[in-house]
């Protein structure tokens, strides 16, 4: 069967196509999620249409039972579909079924039952040393605008000097940063304070930009402006590093957070505690800090296995 031509009742064919569009234009999703999720769906009706031969109909959708949404799965799964597609799948189908609840169309209770399939945990993919040190020096940086290019500098090693967030480091106001300041109060996720050590490469850098930025920085104002003076955006941050990824031939996973992610492997590398480092990412489990583990584990074994002479 061609995949992109879906037999279904007119009926549900006109629901599917007004979801799609209130994804769009009301929910605003992207391009890349319209995409996957018309896919899913129409692979799913395709699907019913061979498990109840014949096209199916609001009323079949009415009454799916999860035996059926189970079918499908395993169904995807036996075409290749590993658990991250299937969760993915699983999500369109609960959010196309859930629109249709809410037009007292059918019962989503269905979709609800099914546990989504376990997600593999992947490991956070750091710089090492000496990327993380290109990308943060003020050198590298790729705007022409000698205080803009000092704004970069100082937002990115502060990301990789003091394991912040993207959010946390465009937060920070004049005041955050002192003279003479030896530690940044930091507001993480769920209002949750701590105190991180502040290197002096970090503070000259922010220092910097502060003397070229030519903008009046009032405390309790944004530290960190964009081009006409306004708050920084996380976007303006992201395509520098973008830049930065091309010019290094670095690969995609060394995004802004990647920063914060060699923070810590490198911390850990250099005989940091777990506990340690904990509190300065401001995690408040423990369990998720111990992903740091692996990805120390992973390099080690990699350099293990390309210098030892008995590998």
């Amino acid at each position: 069967m061609n995949e992109l031509l879906i037999i279904a009742a007119p009926d549900l064919m006109t629901q599917r196509g007004a979801w799609l569009e209130s994804l769009e234009t009301e929910r605003r999703y992207s391009v890349n999620t319209l995409h996957a999720y018309e896919r899913d769906t129409r692979q799913f009706l395709n699907f019913l249409t061979g498990h109840l031969a014949g096209p199916p109909t609001l009323a079949d959708i009415h009454t799916l039972r999860p035996a059926d949404l189970r079918a499908f799965l395993a169904a995807r799964r036996r075409d290749g579909s590993g658990n991250r597609s299937l969760g993915r799948h699983l999500a369109g189908l609960r959010s196309f079924l859930r629109y249709l609840e809410r037009k007292g169309l059918v019962n989503a209770a269905g979709a609800g039952a099914i546990r989504s399939p376990r997600q593999p945990k992947s490991l956070p993919k750091p710089l090492t040393d000496r990327q993380a040190l290109n990308v943060v020096s003020s050198d590298a940086q790729m705007h022409e605008t000698p205080w803009i290019a000092a704004r970069d500098a100082a937002v990115l090693t502060l990301l990789y000097g003091c394991g912040l967030r993207i959010s946390e480091a465009l937060g920070l106001t004049p005041d955050d940063l002192s003279q003479g300041a030896t530690s940044l109060r930091i507001t993480g996720k769920g209002g949750k304070t701590r105190l991180v050590p502040l290197l002096t490469v970090v503070f000259e850098a922010v220092t910097t930009y502060r003397k070229l930025c030519p903008y009046h920085l009032e405390d309790g104002k944004p530290l960190f402006r964009g081009a006409r003076g306004g708050p920084l955006q996380p976007a303006i941050i992201q395509r520098e590093m973008q830049k930065l990824r091309s010019a290094f031939g670095l690969p995609d996973t060394a995004t802004p957070h990647a920063l914060r992610h060699s923070f810590a492997t490198h911390l850990l590398a250099g005989g940091g505690d777990l506990r340690t480092i904990q509190e300065l990412l401001g995690h408040a489990s423990l369990s998720t800090t111990q992903v740091y583990t692996g990805v120390d584990t992973a390099r080690l074994l990699d350099v293990y296995d390309r210098a030892h002479p008995r590998a």
